[in-house]
Order: structure tokens, then sequence, then C-alpha cells
């Protein structure tokens, strides 16, 4: 048999650094939140890597773009991609209003339907529905609808 070294390593350095899908997550990427006050993203997928960033937000979403074993490869609302361990993160799904002045919260999907609250940019809630338009969240003391283009934590047509 001849061997092929070209192929080899070829094969060698597609895998190099690549993440591995595990089995029992979801099609990615998806979306997750922090399931406690302090979390670390680190630099890579391991507790020897540099702690990158100190999260000090419980419930903020996150996107997961990768996975490599126990490790999530996930990026922030402002971009930042690193590495978080999986028991970090729940399968909530959480939302935060991004962009400038307050968002309306709406009684209904409908933003003509009466105004129920309204959330400051960097307001973080559980989102309960999604639909084209607007999606229900819940924050801590009010609970309505809020245009879609104000979430960050919810992927452009995603309905549930």
């Amino acid at each position: 048999m001849k061997h092929r070294p070209f192929a080899i390593v070829f094969l060698v350095l597609a895998s190099m650094g690549q993440p591995v899908r595990a089995t029992e997550d979801s099609k990615i990427p998806y979306f997750a939140s922090m399931k406690s006050e302090t979390t670390n993203m680190r630099e890579g997928p391991s507790d020897a890597n540099r702690v990158k960033w100190v999260y000090h937000r419980k419930g903020l979403p996150v996107e997961v773009i990768a996975t490599f074993e126990a490790w999530r490869r996930v990026r922030d609302m402002d971009g930042e991609v690193g590495w978080i361990h999986v028991a970090l993160l729940s399968r909530e799904r959480m939302a935060v209003i991004r962009g400038e002045g307050q968002a309306a919260v709406h009684d209904r999907f409908d933003a003509k339907s009466d105004l129920v609250a309204e959330a400051k940019p960097g307001a973080v809630g559980r989102l309960e529905h999604c639909g084209p338009v607007a999606c229900e969240v819940k924050f801590d003391g009010a609970k309505g609808w809020v245009d879609r283009g104000r979430l960050w934590g919810v992927h452009d047509g995603e309905k549930f």
C-alpha cells in the first residue's frame, strides 16, 4: 500500500485547532446563557488557558459557535469570542436589550398595543416566545413583547 504523505499532512493540519461538535448539542450556532453571577471566558478550551474576560451577570446570553469536549466557544453581544465550560452555561433562553434609548415593552406582539413598560439598554430578560416581528420577554417586574431589532439573543427568523 502506498502512503500519500501530503494527504496525511493535510488531514492533520485540517483537524488541528478545529473544535469538534458534541453529539448532545443541537445545531450550531445556538444561544445559551450564563448560569452564575461570575463566569470566566478563556482563550482556549481548558482551565489552563488564560482568562480573557470575567462576566458578572447571571443570565447574560452568549451565542455558542463551536464545541470541544466540555467546552463551548462563544460570542458575546460585543463580538468577543472565547471558551466557557459547559457547566457554567444554561440552555435557558435569555435576551438583552440593545441599541439607544429605552425599548418599548407591549402587552401584545403588535407595536400599536398598550405599553406595559420600557426596558433600558442592557436589561436582561427571559425569552418566552418569538414571532417574526417581536419576542415576548419576561424581565424582573414586567413581561411583554419587544421588537426583535432591539434584542440580542435570538437569531434572525428564529421562532419559538
